[in-house]
């Protein structure tokens, strides 16, 4: 499958949020070479506050988050009135039945468990990308998602 060539008028920014600097710094860097503008936040409220005023085209949230847990951003998030529904990324460290429904009804899109490979997070972004604005970042065949 073809990797999309974003440009300036198209490239869309992914926030981030994990409370480990690590993680957040290794992921802004693999999302930045693959042409996404990052932004990162290190707990729930902040979270909430930059998905709110920068808007970005999506949201990658750890569930587990000091200030406010990412159940909870994802469900302030879809409490929000939008034209264009922000796709969430669950990217956690839980795999228990009881945290993975818990995602789900709070609005994630997909829900990932850690450790996740690269390539498995960079081609589910590019395929919600995808169903959210068909054309501008084509997708990679991917289905090892939970």
């Amino acid at each position: 499958m073809p990797v999309p060539h974003y440009t300036a008028a198209n490239r869309p920014s992914i926030l981030i949020v994990d409370d480990y600097d690590d993680a957040r710094d290794v992921w802004t860097m693999l999302l930045g070479a693959e042409g996404f503008d990052v932004l990162t936040a290190a707990n729930g409220p902040d979270a909430l506050a930059t998905a709110l005023s920068e808007t970005p085209s999506l949201v990658v949230l750890d569930l587990s988050l000091p200030g406010m847990s990412g159940v909870e951003v994802a469900r302030a998030i879809r409490g929000q009135k939008s034209e264009r529904p922000m796709p969430l990324v669950a990217l956690t460290g839980y795999s228990d039945p009881e945290h993975l429904a818990q995602a789900r009804a709070a609005g994630f899109d997909l829900v990932l468990t850690k450790p996740c490979t690269p390539s498995i997070l960079i081609d589910e972004i590019r395929r919600l990308l995808a169903d959210q604005a068909p054309g501008i970042a084509p997708s990679r065949e991917n289905n090892s998602t939970i």
